[in-house]
């Protein structure tokens, strides 16, 4: 047996242990206050639970130096959305510099028995050529490709939701990717796992080349340099994500899918533009889960979640800087919906539609705090450990903490706190957790936790160390895993200790 399938196959056979060891999975179960009469029952079994019975293999390989890159740009490509539903099709717009053949492999991201995701298919063999990286549009800076289709995927219906990756390899072994979500439509899962689209894209600086890449975060200057005053008003989706195609914190969401699936959550899978359209409905799902960095949101974004909230459906934040920026979503210049993210944060202007400038949302009377009861105070110069406090809550149960207890590193990256002059819901800080900020000074991280009159739960980790902490090698910590599963069993209507964080 192979090293990969071996290890794939003990991995398995350790799930498996763990799992015979807890019995299995409850069934969602019983009502609770605010309940929708939208949600539909919930079947024992799950997708998720079925899908990770397969065998599965590393979607990227280890490092072997044939990861693309934006000066030489030897394979990059881009898909036509970010989600699609069995049935759909999503195409697939592919560069291959010099010209040559190159295949598409597509892998369902998940536990697999460690794995950590399975190839679902691959295409036959295609003809790429180069095609040219766009002028930017004088007045906004987006950089829209418009090259010509590679390859038309029709998604198969037996696919279930997930976040999957469209891996491009070119003949000669150079390889890029794009990621895309596989929504289910039709039936409501316990939770929805809502990827930061909108994020991932505002952060990417394709072509990353020191000559004409632009974010919403900055341009090049003619020396080279980045310059935060050169950046894009607007950024487009009709483009390669920068590099080899991860997006920018990818590690985040990746570490919480690998952790939900490994412990057999009832999930399904949907994006920012999910939410932003309303084809994510948050009334049909007991909770939904924000893994990562989540900072950039449309107005119609956040009055959804606002309305499931009020409706009695969960919220979890497991990253920080939550819902920090305003933007505008807007169609590409042929009418396809939901392609360029617009955020200017300097120009107080309305839209021409009337909506409220593009500025954090604080600036706008509306802070972030409000809705998740922290919000964004900082940068970390480096990881730092959490500080538990309140550790008589539910969401401590089980984890063995008291009150000072020091958690090593699940401070890191960018941090929350509780901003004391600006309203915020009654709850319970779970976290006080001091830092040195990157902007100078030191900070206080908080977690915190509250619930609405209708019985939602509303937690926000304030750190983007906190999934990371679930599922990443030398930073895994139990402590967490079971305050998280504490989180999501009672969003969930899981029965405690029906999760193994140990598993």
């Amino acid at each position: 047996m192979d090293r990969l399938r071996r290890r794939t196959a003990l991995g398995l056979l350790v799930g498996g242990a763990s799992a015979a060891a807890l019995g299995p999975l409850d069934p969602v179960f019983g009502g609770r206050p605010g309940d929708s009469p939208n949600r539909l029952p919930i079947p024992p079994v799950s997708p998720v639970e079925r899908e990770n019975r397969a065998l599965g293999e590393p979607w990227w390989p280890e490092d072997d130096g044939r990861a693309a890159d934006d000066r030489r740009r030897q394979i990059q490509g881009y898909a036509s959305t970010t989600s699609v539903a069995p049935g759909e099709e999503i195409e697939f717009h592919v560069a291959v510099n010099p010209a040559g053949r190159f295949r598409i492999s597509v892998h369902r991201l998940g536990w697999y028995g460690g794995a950590g995701a399975r190839t679902m298919l691959t295409s036959p063999e295609l003809r790429g050529v180069p095609h040219p990286v766009p002028i930017a549009d004088p007045d906004t800076g987006v950089l829209d490709c418009r090259w010509p289709v590679s390859w038309r995927l029709s998604v198969p219906h037996g696919w279930p939701s997930g976040l999957y990756q469209a891996v491009f390899t070119s003949a000669d072994g150079w390889r890029a990717c794009t990621p895309f979500v596989v929504r289910d439509d039709r039936r409501p899962a316990a939770l929805c796992v809502v990827l930061p689209v909108t994020t991932w894209q505002a952060y990417n600086q394709w072509p990353r080349d020191r000559r004409v890449g632009k974010s919403l975060y900055g341009g090049y200057r003619p020396d080279g340099r980045r310059d935060p005053e050169l950046r894009a008003r607007a950024v487009t989706f009709d483009r390669p994500y920068s590099g080899a195609g991860r997006p920018f914190h990818f590690d985040r969401d990746e570490a919480a899918i690998r952790w939900l699936e490994r412990n057999l959550y009832d999930v399904s899978y949907a994006t920012s533009f999910d939410l932003h359209s309303g084809r994510l409905d948050p009334a049909r799902y007991r909770g939904l889960v924000f893994c990562g960095h989540d900072e950039y949101w449309s107005a119609e974004m956040r009055r959804a979640t606002e309305v499931g909230l009020a409706g009695g459906t969960s919220l979890a934040f497991l990253g920080a800087n939550s819902v920090y920026w305003h933007a505008r979503i807007h169609p590409a210049a042929d009418g396809r919906p939901e392609r360029v993210v617009e955020c200017a944060k300097t120009d107080p202007s309305r839209g021409a539609d009337g909506s409220d400038p593009t500025l954090t949302w604080r600036s706008l009377d509306q802070p972030e705090q409000a809705l998740l009861g922290v919000q964004y105070n900082g940068i970390l110069l480096t990881p730092q450990p959490l500080v538990v406090r309140a550790a008589d809550h539910w969401v401590w149960a089980g984890t063995g903490v008291a009150d000072g207890d020091r958690i090593p590193g699940v401070i890191a990256g960018e941090a929350d706190g509780v901003h004391a002059a600006l309203p915020r819901p009654a709850g319970t800080t779970l976290s006080s957790s001091p830092y040195p900020a990157q902007q100078g000074g030191r900070r206080v991280q908080n977690s915190h936790v509250h619930e609405t009159a209708r019985g939602a739960v509303v937690f926000a980790s304030g750190t983007l160390g906190w999934t990371l902490a679930l599922d990443r090698q030398g930073h895994r910590d139990p402590r967490i895993e079971r305050a998280t599963a504490n989180v999501l069993n009672r969003m969930a209507g899981r029965r405690p200790g029906s999760v193994s964080p140990g598993s």
